[in-house]
């Protein structure tokens, strides 16, 4: 039985089934935003723009509203990803479209061009290339709004959407949102790393060392640490009271002997 539960263990792991560490509670309160947050743009794109251009905008949304209220405080959730990785999608998608308009290779341009802007305007946000696809197959409604695609449906829904993740998040202490008015409560954390002689620069640099992008900010990382080293220390000192348990018992029992 136990080499069939480490062989699930390890397939799991090389899928990537994550260990689930949240709570019902905090399961519910994404649920919630995520709600609060599609319906805002939802009634949003209907009112203020006709089909197709309402319907893929709002599908887009859906994808950002995960990460706004599921990870509102990870790198690619944050304000300045959020709003520039759609609005320069869009605009490369619009671009594109107007060049290429019958091009069978103008989508999958659309959307390299797009995360390539991403990268190297650090406003990584997975959802962007959904618009920027958006912007090239979304029919004829939609190319018949043009430039205007980025202020209305695309803006409008974005504005929304960071409106309500703002809204929101605020409302609980530990899910302060953006990200860096988390830094306050990170300051103890910060000082029990300097104990272990890391700084931020470390954890930036070792970030950089892995060349690889990590949807956690430097806060995060530095906190996941301090809370790892406090379940160490405490681990020691119950294993050091078990120890000093059992030289007691062991004494008393050598008492008994003489």
């Amino acid at each position: 039985m136990q080499p069939v539960k480490h062989a699930l263990r390890e397939f799991a792991a090389l899928i990537g089934v994550e260990h689930d560490s949240t709570t019902h509670k905090e399961k519910l309160l994404a649920t919630l935003g995520a709600l609060f947050g599609i319906l805002f743009v939802s009634v949003v794109s209907l009112t203020l723009a006709d089909g197709a251009a309402a319907g893929l905008l709002v599908a887009s949304m859906g994808a950002s509203a995960v990460l706004l209220f599921v990870v509102p405080h990870g790198a690619l959730s944050q304000p300045w990803p959020v709003f520039a990785g759609h609005v320069i999608s869009a605009a490369i998608g619009v671009l594109c479209y107007r060049l290429f308009p019958a091009e069978a290779w103008t989508p999958a341009l659309a959307v390299c061009l797009a995360i390539a802007a991403m990268q190297y305007l650090r406003c990584v946000h997975p959802p962007g290339g959904a618009t920027a696809l958006a912007a090239v197959i979304g029919g004829a409604e939609v190319h018949q709004l043009g430039w205007w695609f980025l202020v209305n449906p695309v803006l409008s829904n974005v504005a929304g959407m960071l409106a309500i993740a703002l809204a929101f998040n605020n409302f609980f202490k530990w899910r302060r949102y953006p990200a860096h008015l988390m830094k306050k409560q990170y300051e103890t954390t910060s000082a029990m790393a300097a104990k272990l002689e890391l700084t931020e620069e470390d954890f930036e640099a070792a970030m950089q060392k892995m060349n690889t992008f990590i949807d956690l900010s430097t806060e995060e990382l530095i906190e996941l640490v301090d809370l790892a080293r406090q379940h160490a220390e405490a681990r020691r000192a119950q294993a050091g009271v078990v120890i000093d348990l059992r030289s007691v018992r062991g004494t008393d029992e050598d008492e008994r002997a003489a």
